[in-house]
């Protein structure tokens, strides 16, 4: 027997994937600014309300992959062995993400997030976002209540660990700079 939401399921990833493709595609050509959202529709040749069944707004077209990151760095604290300690899993999570943000072709994709003050601040929400998951992650792993000032504050350090080290020359070296101080915060804590 076939698994029609199987099938179902692989179809809405491939249309969410080629409206995401097209806009990439349609911004680097022409200016994020000067494509619009009906451009991206007929150009992916759906409808409006389709490209909005999958993306919330034309922001969310640059950042395809934000629920993936998101969900990457509360699985690093939630998946992780029996202990395996926390600030190392989390420092490969941000290693990936930051290898991912710096490989090759990223630059015009970055060069037009920077040109952009609309995607400047999507940015800056998403990465708040980020950290907010990521502190109740810490959280419910610890036991402790979820305004812990101790894991809002390591989550926002694990967020800034990936921008600075993105913007970094060296981002892998980065990465681990940034992670030492963590680690040293985290030992700091009642928590670590």
């Amino acid at each position: 027997m076939n698994d029609p939401s199987g099938r179902r399921e692989r179809k809405k990833a491939a249309t969410r994937q080629k409206i995401a493709d097209t806009a990439l595609r349609l911004f680097l050509e022409r200016g994020y600014e000067a494509v619009g959202i009906r451009d991206v529709a007929a150009e992916a040749d759906v409808a409006v309300t389709t490209l909005f069944s999958h993306f919330a707004s034309k922001e969310a077209l640059v950042f395809e992959q934000d629920r993936g990151f998101e969900q990457g760095l509360v699985r690093a604290v939630a998946d992780r062995a029996p202990g395996e300690p926390l600030i190392p899993a989390l420092r490969s999570e941000v290693h990936a993400l930051v290898r991912h943000c710096t490989a090759p072709g990223a630059a015009p994709v970055w060069n037009m997030i920077e040109a952009s003050p609309a995607l400047r601040e999507y940015e800056e929400s998403m990465r708040l976002r980020h950290a907010e998951s990521l502190a109740a992650a810490l959280a419910t792993d610890l036991g402790v209540p979820e305004a812990s000032i101790a894991c809002r504050t390591i989550a926002r350090f694990v967020i800034d660990a990936y921008a600075l080290a993105r913007e970094a020359e060296e981002p892998e070296a980065a990465v681990d700079e940034v992670f030492r101080m963590i680690e040293a915060a985290w030992a700091a804590t009642d928590l670590g």
